[in-house]
């Protein structure tokens, strides 16, 4: 699933495609994603001119000039990609959008897990999804203090912590994984077990890796490609996501992989206590 630095991309390759580009017509050829997509939808697109491409977490808000927010998310191997109108439509482009220089957005989505809908701000900040969400970990309150005052309390695995939307928003399982490893720390610990000073360095750590990995356009293992449908390179970078019986970069150790809930966690036994 696209995270923070692979969404963070494609706002940033998205804009200068975007940004004061009126939508000349909007085509919905399959509406069943996660939640069907509103028939109303090209509709209320329709002439629109777009103003800002900005990300929530792991949401692209695309704000209209009317007020609008069209936001989408991207799901388990959505994209995002601007392409030239001739350039032939693909299976699982399922909402092509036509600008006023003739170019096209279109949203592809082979799993169908993916997001688009139309809202106004204030329905926007209302949404479940979004008014439950915790810190951006670029928000400037995330800081040992925001992180310690959870930590502290939770019986929880370090990793599912940071999974936790509600806490740090937009961090997924890879980040969560690379992250640990910096700090050196499992990411099967129980998180109240952790020092300040880990917490801390947790909280300096996560941007520090979301910034390389946004430097490096995100981690492209199979779906995810930016604004014009290249790969990102981060996953070449990687100390230890998906990289079972692989040796550790700085010990020589063999990576190890745990199953925790749902999700595999990957760690070397001897840098991470």
């Amino acid at each position: 699933m696209p995270e923070l630095p692979e969404v963070e991309t494609t706002c940033r390759s998205l804009r200068p495609y975007l940004q004061n580009r009126r939508i000349a017509w909007v085509k919905v050829l399959q509406p069943r994603l996660r939640l069907p997509v509103d028939a109303g939808l090209p509709q209320r697109l329709q002439n629109q001119t777009i103003t800002r491409v900005e990300r929530r977490a792991k949401y692209i808000l695309i704000t209209l000039k009317s007020g609008l927010i069209w936001a989408f998310h991207l799901g388990m191997s959505g994209k995002l990609i601007h392409a030239n109108a001739d350039m032939p439509r693909v299976k699982h482009d399922h909402i092509v959008v036509r600008l006023d220089n003739q170019r096209e957005l279109r949203y592809h989505d082979p799993r169908r897990f993916g997001l688009s809908f139309v809202v106004s701000w204030d329905e926007l900040l209302k949404l479940p999804q979004m008014a439950r969400l915790g810190l951006d970990p670029f928000n400037s309150q995330f800081d040992g203090d925001y992180l310690y005052a959870f930590t502290r309390r939770s019986r929880r695995r370090i990793r599912d912590l940071l999974l936790d939307q509600q806490i740090v928003a937009g961090i997924g399982n890879i980040y969560a994984n690379e992250i640990l490893f910096r700090v050196r720390v499992r990411p099967t610990r129980r998180s109240r077990t952790l020092p300040r000073a880990a917490v801390d360095a947790l909280a300096g750590t996560t941007r520090r890796v979301l910034r390389e990995a946004i430097r490096w356009c995100g981690t492209s293992f199979s779906d995810y490609r930016d604004a014009d449908d290249k790969h990102g390179a981060f996953q070449n970078h990687l100390r230890v996501y998906d990289r079972e019986a692989e040796t550790c970069r700085q010990c020589r150790t063999l990576i190890k992989r745990v199953a925790l809930g749902n999700r595999s966690a990957f760690y070397c036994p001897s840098c991470q206590k």
